[in-house]
């Protein structure tokens, strides 16, 4: 809401002074995904025990969304990795976000993928204190997307499922491709990149980002590597 009146103060300022509204850029905030897994009921209760359910410890900006108090081990071909955090709700069916290092950590190599987009992907054996699951897939590198409600949509001049360029200053300033739009009434407006993307790039939570004008906007250009959105 403050972000709001701020764009909304400044246009007004702008058009004061014979500047157009349209100039100005909204900020897309920042935030850096680092490696979590996603459980569905029945792995939930393998890994925690029979009737667990998640234990909150501190919301997420995405509406509905928590980081659980829980955590579980990862164990891959060439390395294992502990103390990976269980994000809530509960969903239909596991997956597990890591960066392309992790990856080489465990000796796997996941997708770059949509999330909910899990077909064909990556494998690896979760480990909790009651059991373990082996999967056969899950695991993907996160695809850099957007959340955004219809508003935010509409001051950017974006649609749900484009695929957008941002740009970004700082030491190391550039830009990002191929990043997915993703709509819904319960988002907030937020850009999400993995840890390896962040280092690349200088960027940490809070940063911004900026919508290229007259850049990249792919309409309904679907996925990257798979089927379907999350």
């Amino acid at each position: 809401m403050e972000r709001e009146m701020i764009d909304e103060i400044v246009n007004k300022v702008l058009l004061a002074i014979g500047q157009p509204a349209a100039s100005v850029v909204p900020a897309i905030p920042v935030g850096v995904s680092n490696r979590h897994i996603h459980l569905c009921a029945g792995h939930l209760e393998t890994l925690f025990g029979t009737g667990h359910t998640l234990t909150f410890e501190k919301d997420l900006k995405q509406v509905g969304e928590f980081a659980a108090k829980e955590t579980v081990t990862l164990v891959g071909p060439k390395g294992v990795m502990r103390g990976v955090r269980v994000l809530g709700p509960v969903r239909n069916f596991t997956q597990i976000e890591l960066s392309r290092t992790d990856g080489f950590s465990l000796g796997i190599a996941p997708p770059v993928r949509d999330s909910g987009d899990i077909e064909g992907s990556a494998g690896i054996v979760v480990v909790g204190p009651a059991g373990a699951v082996t999967l056969k897939q899950g695991v993907i590198c996160a695809a850099r997307h957007i959340h955004m409600q219809q508003a935010d949509a509409q001051r950017l001049g974006v649609a749900d499922k484009d695929r957008v360029t941002v740009e970004f200053g700082g030491l190391r300033g550039g830009t990002f491709h191929n990043v997915l739009v993703r709509i819904s009434a319960d988002f907030r407006l937020e850009f999400h990149i993995d840890t390896d993307e962040a280092n690349a790039a200088e960027l940490k939570n809070g940063d911004t980002v900026t919508l290229r004008r007259g850049g990249e906007v792919g309409h309904g250009q679907g996925k990257i590597g798979g089927v379907g959105y999350r």
